[in-house]
Order: structure tokens, then C-alpha cells, then sequence
């Protein structure tokens, strides 16, 4: 090697002390600023779509940071997310129609899944280090897994920990007799220095609805709806070609969504029985919770009609809703998020029970005239059909919605890291 480079030896050398004097500069002050988002994903796919979302846009921002996502749906590891995000994947918790949690998968006790999920939770955050925790939803985690977590980060002071809300949480008796009893106030006070908002007041405001504490209330900020468009950026190539794949008819598509499909046997069945406009397709996406013999019965419908299919899961469906004339489907979040984002034309069937969450919202939209709604003891398939057959227009959603809540996440985060770096330049 030194007869055809005769400084190499030199150059070796030189390269290996600049290396060493990088690394060493890296470990000392430059590493980059680091989130962890928690969602503790146990019933259907809201919480962990929502972070997904907020972790691709704070990847794909210029803040130069790492995300952690920490789930309890596998497929969160599975979709696209950008350099700097991955995920951690807890073992599976189920909460029930009734509210009750169990082990989705493992044969363990409630104790005992917790215990390990704490703790899988707890050794996370303590090697990640965090400089930001966004909690979604729960202020103490499922089952209060979070208490370990939220204890240590206090006697440490370092982290910024932020409680990221949905726009509705319930009906104001049940949510203030719901969070007496799990102290979540006093974690907020004792823990949080946010809670974010996820909605717009002029829809909903929940720091009046609920008589928060005003020490509670200090800490609320609004973000604005999560404007679900930009789950178009974010695609990569398998999920455009599982769209692609399903060679859609040139023709008008009705879409009926149910969510994870854990609780939307009901909907999906009055849809397959709906009489269909001409010249009209329908689609009904299951969800992948969706009992095998519910998605059977379905598809033997579907089989008797030309103009009527049957999706098991799509990893990501914004393009087929993108593509949909109308929509018809349950009320959550996300769900309500992405037809507000897209304008269309939709009828929402929503789950009344273990909250009420979604009837609230949409009632709400419905009284603004941004989405139709059907209660579900309503719920038939000449009901479906009238609704379908009726002429109308798009909603004017941005006129009167605020959908700027990924924007303000970025710049709130942006807010944090740069009151954190004049203080530790203060200190040093």
C-alpha cells in the first residue's frame, strides 16, 4: 500500500485523530434534539395514526431532531416515516366496548401486561433522554403505565413533557367524574408543562366545556385540526402501489369507513345493503379488527353485486379517500379530520359508547353544515341509500375551520428547543 501512497500512513493517522476529535465533540454538545411520543393504542388505530402523523412532520421539518414514536400497534414500525423516526413497539393492551383493558395477545394478567409495559416504557425514556414528551390523550398512560415515567422525568428536569388532547374527549359529567378518579388533573399540574389541543375552540372548546382547573387551563394551547393533506407528502411507493393495484372503475366512488372495524359490523352491513346511485361504486374498508367472520359475511354480499367491493386494511387509505365522491363512516378523530381536510361530502354514523366523543363532534359539524349525521339507532340501509341519492356540494371547510394544527405543532416544538438552548447556553 506505501508504494503507491507513499502518505498514506500519515493520512491514516491524521484522519483517525480528526474522527476521534468529532466524535468526541458530537458526544459532548451536538447532538441533535430528541421526541418521544407516546400513544398508548388500544382501541382501533386513532392514537397511533395521529402520532405517525406528528412524527412525519416533525421529521420531514428543518428542526434537526429524532423521534421516537413508542406505540401499541405493530404497523406503526411498518408505515413511511422519514430519517430520524422510528418506532418502538409495546406489547399489545385491548380495551373492550365496555372500557375494560386486557392483553390484545399475550397470556398475562392486566398486572402483569402493565408491569411490563411500564417498565419496556420506563428504560426507553431513560436511554433515549428525551428533550420533548408528548403524551396523547392519557395523561397517565393506560392503566396509569405512565407513572414510573412521568416520576422519573420530574426528578430530572430536563425533559419538556407536553399532553397532547383530541378537540372532544366526552360528555363534560362523564369526562370530570373520569379524570377525578384518575387524578389526571392533578398529573397535568404535578408533571405537564402543556396540554395541546388538537382542535379549534370555535368548534369545540374544551377548557370551557370541561371547568378545568385554572392551574389546568394555564397550560391549554390550541393547535387546530391536524390538516390530514399532508399524508399525501409522506407516501412512499408500496402504499401508492397498493392504491394503484386495486384498478378503480373510472366511474363515482362511495366509501364506507369503520375505523379499526373492531365495533363497525353494523355499519359496514347497512352499507352493503345500500342502493347505490348509477353510474356509482362502493368500498367498504373493514379495518383490520374486524372479526374474520363479520369481513366473511361481507365479502359474500359484496359477491352478489358488481358495483360493490370489500377492503380488509389499507395501510394507508387517504389516497382512496381522496378519490371518494362520498363518504359515509364513523366519527372519530382521524376520520373526522381527513373528510374536514378533503371537503367531502359525508354522512357520520358515530360510536355512543364507552364515550360519547363522537356524537358531540358530530353534532357540532353538523350544526355548521360541514357533515351530515345519522345516529346509529337510526342506522338502516334505505336510510344509507336516501342519503346517497340526495343531490348536494362539497363543504367549505376551510372557511370556518382551522386546519393548522401541524403547522402550530412545528412551531411550538421550534418554541421549546430554542427557549431550551438560550438556557443552557445561560448556564454554561
Amino acid at each position: 500500500m506505501n508504494k503507491f501512497f507513499p502518505h498514506y500512513r500519515e493520512i491514516t493517522e491524521a484522519s483517525a485523530k480528526v474522527a476521534a476529535s468529532e466524535v468526541s465533540n458530537l458526544s459532548i454538545n451536538s447532538r441533535k434534539w430528541r421526541i418521544a411520543l407516546y400513544s398508548h393504542d388500544t382501541m382501533g388505530l386513532g392514537h397511533k395514526r395521529r402520532n405517525l402523523l406528528i412524527a412525519q412532520t416533525l421529521g420531514c421539518s428543518p428542526l434537526e431532531i429524532d423521534v421516537l414514536m413508542i406505540s401499541g400497534i405493530p404497523d406503526a414500525s411498518n408505515l413511511p416515516t422519514p430519517p430520524g423516526v422510528d418506532c418502538l413497539i409495546l406489547p399489545a393492551l385491548h380495551k373492550n366496548i365496555h372500557g375494560q383493558y386486557q392483553a390484545r395477545r399475550l397470556d398475562l394478567s392486566l398486572q402483569e401486561i402493565i408491569t411490563l409495559r411500564s417498565q419496556v416504557i420506563l428504560t426507553t425514556i431513560k436511554t433515549f433522554k428525551p428533550d420533548i414528551f408528548i403524551v396523547d390523550n392519557v395523561p397517565r398512560g393506560a392503566v396509569r403505565e405512565l407513572d414510573p415515567t412521568l416520576d422519573y422525568l420530574r426528578t430530572q428536569g430536563k425533559t419538556h413533557c407536553i399532553l397532547g388532547l383530541r378537540d372532544i374527549l366526552d360528555e363534560p359529567a362523564s369526562v370530570r367524574r373520569d379524570w377525578k378518579r384518575g387524578a389526571n388533573e392533578e398529573a397535568i399540574q404535578t408533571y405537564y408543562d402543556a396540554v395541546w389541543v388538537y382542535g379549534d375552540p370555535a368548534i369545540y372548546d374544551l377548557a370551557a366545556e370541561y371547568n378545568f382547573h385554572p392551574k389546568t387551563l394555564s397550560k391549554i394551547r390550541y393547535t387546530g385540526y391536524l390538516d390530514q393533506r399532508s399524508r399525501l407528502k409522506f407516501m412512499d411507493i408500496e402504499s401508492v402501489q397498493a392504491f394503484k393495484s386495486l384498478n378503480l372503475p373510472s366511474q363515482r366512488l362511495a366509501l364506507c369507513l369503520v375505523g379499526g372495524g373492531q365495533d363497525g359490523a353494523l355499519l359496514a352491513a347497512a352499507f352493503a345493503h345500500a342502493e347505490l346511485p348509477p353510474e356509482m361504486n362502493g368500498i367498504i374498508l373493514t379495518g383490520p379488527f374486524m372479526p374474520r367472520k363479520i369481513r366473511q359475511q361481507l365479502q359474500s354480499y359484496a359477491a352478489k353485486r358488481d358495483n360493490l367491493r370489500v377492503l380488509e386494511y389499507l395501510a394507508e387509505p387517504t389516497l382512496l379517500l381522496n378519490r371518494a365522491e362520498r363518504v359515509i363512516s364513523m366519527g372519530g378523530y382521524n376520520t373526522t379530520c381527513e373528510l374536514l381536510s378533503f371537503q367531502k361530502r359525508s354522512l357520520i354514523i358515530p360510536r355512543t359508547k364507552p364515550r360519547r366523543e363522537q356524537l358531540i363532534r358530530a353534532e357540532r359539524l353538523q350544526a355548521l353544515g360541514l357533515t351530515d349525521m345519522l345516529h346509529p339507532r337510526n342506522l338502516t340501509s334505505q336510510g344509507l341509500t336516501d342519503w346517497l341519492m340526495q343531490a348536494g356540494q362539497p363543504p367549505q371547510v376551510r372557511n370556518c375551520v382551522d386546519l393548522n394544527g401541524l403547522s402550530s405543532i412545528v412551531q411550538f416544538v421550534d418554541e421549546i428547543l430554542m427557549s431550551a438552548d438560550h438556557s443552557s447556553q445561560q448556564a454554561s
